[in-house]
């Protein structure tokens, strides 16, 4: 029977993978991407960013695990197998690691910290006006593991914090709001906006020029989602303008991001290279491993994926 392990990301070469499951689930014949063998013999895919058509060529693949929280990157390859069930990792390691991303950047523009080190250089005593926090209200767009997770660190540290999510959900603490109304809503008292949607057919290009209007003027922009979000000539435009007061930017629609894109130089915005929550083996393989135990077993699979959805 076909009970081969394909690990299939170009990030890392999988040994760390490798290591942690066969701790949990003894000797495995684990393969990876350059060393695939016979595909026939590949029962579990997990994947990142694979090559596309590669899954649809494993006959007898069973499962398909995203090394990420998000599938856009699986749901991207129109050849990927229908029958074939698409779960995902939910890692309370990289959901902190988002948060922290998340309040660092909103910490850095909330204490002028850009603008204390452009006094250092000069040589500049100079004391910035202060915005109290409970006049610095936070908006979160997705109320997912990550987006609620981010809500409750900021409403924790004193900011009026909301969010918004495609269908009504609850938090304490939170202000929620949900749907086309509610968006609007959540967009005119948000002076922070932190992105953490599920890239979909219908969220794709949401952060735009109608959006960023929207917004109060001198609101600032965190997105640690996808870039396919966001209409880059659109934010650009919100900078220019002075409308937005500056954007930190994790994600892009083309990634790594070209060397003569904007975003390198604009005096408004802080580029990082798709690290505001990295897959971590120790933290990620818990469900994983209980997938795996599961699929041979015949009991039904945890963190599931609907690919209509896309989440």
């Amino acid at each position: 029977m076909p009970d081969a392990i394909a690990y299939i990301s170009r990030d890392t070469d999988g040994v760390l993978w490798k290591k942690t499951l066969e701790a949990a689930l003894g000797p495995l014949d684990f393969r990876t991407l350059d060393k695939l063998g016979d595909k026939a013999d590949i029962e579990v895919a997990l994947a990142w960013k694979p090559p596309a058509g590669l899954i649809a060529s494993f006959p007898n693949v069973k499962l398909i695990v995203s090394l990420g929280m998000g599938v856009d990157h699986l749901l991207a390859d129109d050849k990927l197998p229908e029958s074939v069930p698409i779960t995902r990792i939910m890692d309370d390691g990289l959901v902190g690691q988002m948060s922290e991303y998340a309040i660092y950047w909103a910490l850095r523009h909330h204490r002028d910290i850009d603008k204390y080190a452009a006094s250092q250089r000069a040589k500049q005593w100079k004391v910035e006006d202060f915005v109290d926090t409970l006049h610095r209200r936070i908006g979160i767009l997705g109320l997912g593991t990550i987006g609620q997770d981010t809500a409750k660190k900021f409403a924790a540290l004193g900011f009026p914090t909301a969010g918004w999510s495609r269908t009504q959900k609850t938090l304490p603490g939170i202000e929620t709001f949900h749907g086309a109304d509610g968006l609007g809503r959540l967009l005119a008292r948000s002076d922070i906006l932190v992105n953490v949607l599920p890239l979909t057919r219908d969220t794709k290009g949401l952060l735009d020029a109608r959006l960023f209007a929207a917004l109060p003027k001198g609101a600032y922009l965190i997105n640690m989602a996808r870039g396919g979000h966001v209409m880059d000539d659109d934010l650009l435009a919100a900078l220019d303008s002075g409308h937005l007061s500056g954007a930190a930017l994790d994600v892009f629609n083309t990634e790594p991001l070209p060397p003569e894109h904007r975003y390198w130089t604009h005096p408004k915005v802080h580029v990082t290279p798709h690290i505001a929550g990295a897959t971590n083996p120790r933290t990620a393989s818990p469900g994983v491993i209980e997938n795996i135990k599961n699929l041979r077993a015949g009991k039904p699979l945890i963190n599931t994926v609907d690919a209509k959805t896309g989440y």
